[in-house]
């Protein structure tokens, strides 16, 4: 019985293909186009706006990113389970105004509003879901429909209320300070002060990729997303799923209006419109398929981290803010177009 010694030259061509197999497994992953992007967006802007290189612009760019990935990582979890929701941006408003109104003209207290509000940004995300499974309407249609109502209601019901657009300041209110704690607190890190909602974006960001990749129930998300009768005649509960990814959404823009609501301590009944695109935006450009099955949490963390970068840098560089929304379909155009080219890249051969 004879043994083959490998040679130092096939060794060598071993460690080539096993460095060839990583590199298309990082670059099959929804998120790498993203991140390519990420690094160029602030190559860009780090070379064109001066200010952009401090730590406190840094600090800046990421809360601008938080305010947007945080609904993001939501939505990118309802569109990789084959679904839109059209009606985020104002139903983030929905929630903070609903909160004021409730802790200000009913109970007297800041946290009654918060449960409040919870209670109701959930139903909403419960309702577009319901309505999806029971009409089988495309949720683009549903979640538009919701849009414009709440966008009415949230203008219609303030002025009734308060006789006003805006609500009324609650830092007076009982309960405040606590409620501000958690949810607009500042927090310190070396010389510097930076939002929690920073945190939070990075943990939200985490526990949707854990989800995604390490559970059932996201196993369940890609099934329904990318063959929901094949996940149906498997067993998977598909009507269920669909549901619960909306009222996550819920639960996300929930969470963002009462941050927006004690960073402030008022709420504009006509804020929020087309922010939901922006977390669309961030999904499709962090790898999310628009015709769902396919995507990633931390991709759309990247994606809200690449909007941030360029709401800021735009000031930064003092341009005219108005090109704002030309760079983000600019970016979102090219980083479709990235992803979907590394994706053919990675799977060729």
């Amino acid at each position: 019985m004879s043994t083959t010694i490998p040679t130092a030259e096939s060794r060598l061509e071993r460690r080539q293909l096993a460095q060839q197999a990583l590199w298309k497994r990082v670059l099959k992953r929804p998120e790498a186009g993203a991140l390519g992007g990420v690094i160029l967006v602030f190559i860009f802007f780090f070379i064109m706006a001066p200010p952009f290189r401090s730590a406190s612009a840094f600090t800046t760019v990421l809360y601008q990113s938080a305010t947007l990935g945080i609904p993001a990582v939501a939505v990118a979890l309802l569109m990789i389970g084959g679904e839109f929701d059209l009606s985020a941006g104002v139903a983030a408003t929905t929630s903070s105004l609903a909160a004021s109104m409730f802790a200000t003209r009913v109970a007297g207290n800041m946290w009654a509003g918060v449960v409040f509000a919870l209670l109701l940004s959930l139903s909403i995300g419960w309702l577009n879901g319901y309505l999806l499974v029971r009409t089988k309407l495309y949720s683009f249609l549903i979640t538009l429909s919701t849009f414009l109502m709440l966008q009415g209601l949230n203008i219609a019901i303030t002025k009734l209320v308060t006789g006003n657009v805006a609500t009324e300041d609650i830092s007076g209110m009982p309960g405040y300070d606590s409620a501000k704690a958690v949810f607009a607190s500042g927090l310190n890190f070396g010389r510097g002060t930076f939002s929690i909602a920073i945190l939070y974006w990075i943990i939200f960001a985490a526990l949707g990729t854990w989800v995604l990749l390490r559970t059932k129930v996201g196993n369940w998300i890609f099934a329904a997303g990318g063959q929901g009768d094949s996940a149906r005649a498997v067993g998977i509960p598909v009507n269920k799923v669909k549901i619960g990814v909306f009222m996550l959404v819920g639960f996300s823009v929930w969470f963002l209006g009462m941050h927006m609501l004690f960073q402030y301590n008022t709420v504009q009944s006509g804020a929020g419109v087309g922010n939901e695109l922006l977390y669309i935006a961030s999904a499709v450009v962090g790898g999310c398929l628009l015709t769902g099955g396919y995507g990633s949490a931390a991709g759309s963390a990247l994606g809200a981290f690449m909007f941030g970068m360029t709401t800021e840098g735009v000031i930064y560089a003092d341009w005219d803010p108005d090109w704002f929304m030309f760079f983000v379909g600019a970016m979102l155009l090219l980083g479709t177009i990235v992803n979907t080219w590394v994706r053919a890249r990675a799977t060729s051969g």
